[in-house]
């Protein structure tokens, strides 16, 4: 790290949203150019500076200093003065005004303007109304300096210090001494240890109530985020003071205190944040409601025959007929089973009462897969519920779905917060039919809906459980199953089957699959390689997604134009993936595509993105949005389906190994599976059923 004094030349790019910035300045004493990068104010010609930060090599773009924290100085020179207050970076300054009060004051000016500012009534010509808007203007510049320069003393960079000063304006530098912790809630990249970091830069105390309670519903939200819908209070209490580093009294008077405000609510020694207690009690609720109205019986006979002419099984003509004289039942069973095809004899059986169907799935991919099976159109949760980032969801009790049936695909994805907003949406008269595989990994988010609303028993549940002898051929389906069922899957390969396994060191596994997916397997199977998905269980490690990505991007799309994320470059080629809702642009979270071209000019950079047959273009702004897709996480791939997928299977990855995560992953290849990895590692985790236990109170709510 080095720190440069230097006179601002100019700005080559500014983000009014972030701050970001390309600055041109010249080093002084030596007056040598150089270009600097990093969050800093629309700076003006002649604003002076004290950067800290690095210099590094950009491929792109060179040598550039990369700024970690930048303070304002006053020029030194009368020169210097008078085209730092004329550039127009002050309000109420133009370059008349400069001229005229550095003409006055000379040496003085800084001086002046910085200490003495009631003498600009010095200034000849300047009158009460230009006097007044030069002083507000310094002034305002002033605390604007001030606060950056405070917030850095505290060890705010400079990135945060921008988003601080945007949301609390001049009383930023107040605000977060009198309460540094409300930083975690409130500013969007800055958490818990962020905001504690910057507390004990200010001397606050570990056992400070303010430190506590943040404490407290930081790990609240680490609950959530590993998928409880609540803490139990003993576990709380005991994790926030081992944390903390305080006695747990004093963690169970912070719950207390948030309680008695409302920040937390406290149930029978569990601890919520409100917004999944609200869920959760809303959610039994509305179920509730939609399961104790009857359903209208009709006299229609249900279809022993799907459209194809082949005969249902009896338990999907039990699904079928539950469905039709049900208010709700959940369908579940594994691959090859035939839920698709009981999915569309339930249709068929509705269809022909005339009833209106309405079909829906949690992501973009499973919608468009649920629209190919049936032939009729599936929309995302989202989408059906008419959300819009600005409004929340336009479907609820107020304005609900229209309709006589809604039928669910790909349940286990949904979490207690997208299955209250669904089903408050729901009318009284409406059957609903959740259909999913109960054996997948469950939902990114808190709770274990599917799981749950079977094991309340208030709803009907038909499992499939037959494979049928079209599926028995393929090892894929074959395996999936014994995965499922605990027992080692057939990894002897031949030149007939479907799934393969490929051994090879720990050290080896990135490198193996690297050569599978650029060569070995678009020359067996004449496949595009960025047609065959890489699925893996965590996204760090030699083997993780990250490094795949990497690597994959190096041997299959080396060269171009690219946009710069963080450490990624993206160019036309690229496989990526959406990983944000984006209701503007009607893309969805899962979402994969290509990026068709990639435009990087002086003042703007764009690229466009094609979705299936849409293309949807992104600036630089909308990068976070994206992110490569050669190699995606298992959870990712719910609800998807690929051409052929390679799984990464090594004991580095232990922590994830368990018999769901390789089902779910065997279950998303619809032609090639291929694990790449140690046979050990496979074996355990077949072995490993632990399924984390989520806290949740869905079913025992429904079941009251």
């Amino acid at each position: 790290m080095e720190t440069i004094r230097c006179t601002v030349e100019g700005l080559t790019y500014y983000n009014k949203d972030n701050d970001y910035a390309v600055v041109r300045a010249k080093s002084e004493p030596h007056g040598t150019s150089f270009v600097a990068v990093g969050t800093f104010a629309a700076f003006r010609p002649g604003v002076r500076l004290e950067i800290d930060g690095e210099f590094k090599v950009d491929p792109r773009y060179g040598s550039r200093f990369v700024a970690s924290a930048w303070r304002e100085i006053m020029p030194d020179n009368i020169k210097g003065i008078e085209r730092f207050l004329g550039s127009g970076y002050i309000k109420g300054i133009g370059r008349a005004t400069a001229k005229a009060i550095v003409k006055h004051f000379g040496k003085e000016t800084a001086y002046v303007l910085e200490n003495e500012m009631e003498r600009l009534y010095e200034v000849p010509g300047l009158g009460k109304k230009r006097l007044q808007q030069v002083t507000e203007g310094w002034r305002e510049h002033r605390a604007v300096r001030d606060i950056f320069i405070g917030l850095q003393a505290y060890g705010v960079s400079s990135a945060f210090a921008s988003r601080i000063f945007r949301m609390y304006g001049s009383d930023a530098l107040k605000a977060v001494r009198d309460n540094p912790y409300r930083l975690a809630d409130e500013i969007d990249g800055i958490g818990f240890r962020t905001a504690d970091d910057i507390a004990s830069g200010m001397g606050y105390g570990k056992d400070d109530p303010r430190r506590v309670e943040a404490g407290v519903l930081f790990l609240l939200g680490r609950f959530a985020d590993d998928g409880h819908v609540f803490a139990v209070e003993e576990d709380l209490i005991r994790d926030s003071a081992s944390m903390l580093d305080v006695d747990e009294g004093a963690v169970l008077q912070a719950i207390v205190s948030l309680h008695r405000r409302k920040k937390v609510v406290v149930e029978d020694h569990a601890v919520y944040l409100p917004v999944y207690h609200y869920a959760e009690a809303g959610a039994a609720r509305c179920l509730g409601e939609i399961i104790a109205t009857p359903c209208a019986k009709t006299k229609v006979s249900s279809p022993e025959r799907t459209p194809e002419g082949m005969v249902y099984d009896s338990a999907q003509l039990e699904a079928i007929e539950r469905a039709v004289d049900s208010k709700a039942i959940v369908l579940t069973g594994g691959p090859g089973t035939g839920k698709t095809t009981t999915v569309k004899g339930i249709i068929s059986a509705f269809k022909a009462r005339k009833m209106k169907i309405l079909l829906a799935a949690p992501t973009g991919r499973a919608a468009k897969r649920m629209s190919e099976a049936t032939g009729m159109e599936a929309k995302t949760i989202h989408r059906l519920l008419e959300y819009s980032p600005a409004g929340g969801f336009g479907r609820d009790q107020e304005n609900p779905l229209e309709g006589d049936v809604l039928i669910v695909d790909e349940s286990s994805m949904i979490d207690i917060l997208l299955l209250y907003s669904l089903v408050k949406a729901v009318p009284p008269h409406m059957r609903l039919i959740f259909v999913g595989d109960i054996d997948q990994l469950p939902s990114v988010g808190a709770g274990n809906v599917l799981r749950d609303i079977i094991s309340s028993g208030v709803i009907p549940v038909v499992r499939l459980t037959h494979i049928f002898r079209q599926a028995k051929s393929s090892r894929i389906i074959t395996n999936a199953h014994a995965v499922n069922a605990g027992r080692d899957p057939d990894i002897s390969n031949g030149l007939d089957t479907d799934f393969f396994f490929v051994r090879a060191a720990d050290d080896k596994i990135a490198d193996t699959i690297v050569s599978l997916v650029s060569s070995r397997l678009p020359g067996t199977y004449d496949i595009d390689p960025k047609e065959i998905q890489v699925l893996t269980p965590m996204y760090k490690g030699d083997a993780g997604a990250s490094a795949l990505n990497l690597r994959l991007q190096q041997v299959l799309n080396p060269d171009g134009v690219a946009m710069r994320k963080g450490d990624t470059l993206m160019r036309a080629g690229d496989k990526v993936m959406q990983i944000k809702n984006n209701y503007d642009k009607n893309i969805f979270n899962g979402d994969i595509g290509y990026i068709e071209s990639v435009s990087v000019a002086k003042d703007e950079a764009k690229l466009t993105v094609r979705f299936d047959s849409r293309r949807v273009e992104y600036s630089s702004d909308d990068l976070d949005e994206l992110m490569p897709a050669y190699a995606i996480t298992i959870h990712k791939s719910q609800g998807s389906e690929f051409p052929i997928i390679v799984v990464p299977v090594s004991m580095s990855h232990y922590v994830m190994l368990q018999r769901n995560l390789i089902y779910t992953a065997i279950t998303r290849a619809r032609r090639i599976c291929v694990l790449v990895g140690d046979p050990r590692a496979l074996s355990y985790a077949v072995r490993n059923q632990r399924i984390s236990i989520r806290n949740s109170r869905l079913a025992e709510r429904l079941a009251r």
